[in-house]
């Protein structure tokens, strides 16, 4: 763990001012910046040290002390300095910051807390980004450590939100929402075991596990509870067709589709049964009745992007491509990244002799193609389906 000394360091240009009326202040202070600069943090302690006595009454060489007792790993000798500066000057802000960070590194999570908190909620100036991004961290260690664990998740949410990208961040936030469920499906096993949400749980732990036959065993014992228990069908019908992906027998793509229109004899609004289901039909040749239930669909729920998708790809099929381009420009809207998207538009654009649109299609496709293939093998896993079947390419990869 590393937080800028220049970040918490005030003191050189204070004590430079000094130099006047104490030479030998100005030297070791001096010779304290430079070997903090160079990583010489024993000699930098050795000169602050020094310095406590020549000027015991400059909170800024304390703040310098403690900010080099922390890079030592010295915590509690880092905690004392702190403290000390700050009886001496109480508006060092960044001071009670660090201080608030070594409290949490030696184990003083309570004390730690109101500290990292307003840490992690001002830092404006430019080192304040790595302020506050090493305040969030630990401060996910802290609740986590205290059992605050809806505290962590809301950090974790911020942290997400302010660092994206951030490989530590995704780690350490992927661990606290981990940790969270677990909690909170243990507790629903310890309150409710019989309950009709631990039997779903665990249908639904089951199909991730892709144990088919247990899952769906576990979805039936909901259904004997709540015959029309909305969505259970449709987790089913998804179980069918996940077991027909493996073993290819028709007989689980069948199982599927009824499943499916058991789901919207009991909720009619469930889009997702309806498009399953207009793409088991366009797997099976039914193109006719698979257009029709697409543009059902996109009529009822028109931000549905994978149902627009799925009709594009029919109307190039049946040689429409300009209805195909304008569903597939207003698909790739709602969702940039969907590269069988962007592929279908060069297909359609293609068609309909744009050669300039279809190869900015056709590039943009490529981009993604390599960037999700890439994606992939540095992951060595495969993604597991979302809450529909995505549409798949299917074709040459030459439009």
């Amino acid at each position: 763990m590393f937080v800028s000394l220049t970040s918490f360091a005030a003191g050189q240009s204070v004590t430079a001012g000094h130099a006047a009326s104490n030479g030998r202040a100005a030297e070791l202070a001096s010779r304290a910046q430079q070997s903090m600069a160079v990583g010489r943090f024993d000699a930098a302690e050795a000169a602050y040290l020094e310095l406590t006595k020549l000027e015991p009454g400059l909170a800024e060489v304390y703040a310098n002390l403690g900010a080099v007792y922390f890079q030592e790993g010295k915590f509690e000798d880092a905690i004392d300095a702190l403290r000390h500066a700050l009886r001496l000057k109480q508006s060092l802000g960044k001071v009670k910051t660090l201080l608030a960070i070594c409290l949490a590194e030696s184990g003083h999570s309570v004390e730690a807390i109101p500290g990292l908190e307003a840490g992690f909620r001002s830092s404006a100036e430019p080192q304040g980004n790595q302020i506050r991004r090493q305040c969030g961290l630990e401060l996910l260690r802290t609740y986590t450590a205290l059992h605050r664990d809806a505290d962590a998740v809301e950090t974790s949410l911020a942290l997400n939100n302010a660092y994206p990208d951030d490989p530590e961040i995704l780690y350490q936030t992927g661990r606290v929402y981990g940790n969270f469920t677990y909690l909170t499906m243990a507790k629903l096993r310890d309150k409710a075991p019989n309950s009709v949400w631990m039997l779903q749980a665990k249908a639904e732990a089951r199909e991730s596990e892709k144990k088919y036959d247990s899952a769906l065993t576990s979805f039936e014992n909901v259904l004997r509870l709540e015959p029309q228990r909305p969505g259970v069908h449709y987790r089913m019908g998804r179980v069918y067709l996940a077991r027909f992906e493996q073993l290819h027998e028709s007989k689980d793509r069948d199982q599927a589709a009824d499943q499916f229109r058991a789901e919207l004899a009991i909720d009619p609004g469930n889009g997702n049964a309806a498009y399953e289901l207009a793409q088991i039909d366009y797997d099976l040749g039914n193109i006719d009745q698979a257009r029709q239930q697409f543009e059902s669909l996109i009529e009822r729920r028109p931000e549905f992007e994978q149902a627009r998708v799925g009709l594009a790809g029919i109307l190039i099929q049946t040689q429409k491509p300009g209805e195909a381009a304008l569903q597939l420009k207003r698909a790739i809207e709602l969702e940039p990244n969907d590269e069988v998207a962007w592929y279908r538009l060069a297909r359609a654009l293609r068609q309909t002799g744009d050669q300039q649109g279809q190869k900015k299609a056709l590039a943009e496709f490529q981009r993604l193609h390599a960037l999700e293939s890439s994606h992939l093998a540095r992951a060595g896993i495969l993604l597991e389906a979302g809450e529909v079947t995505p549409q798949q390419l299917g074709e040459s990869t030459q439009p």
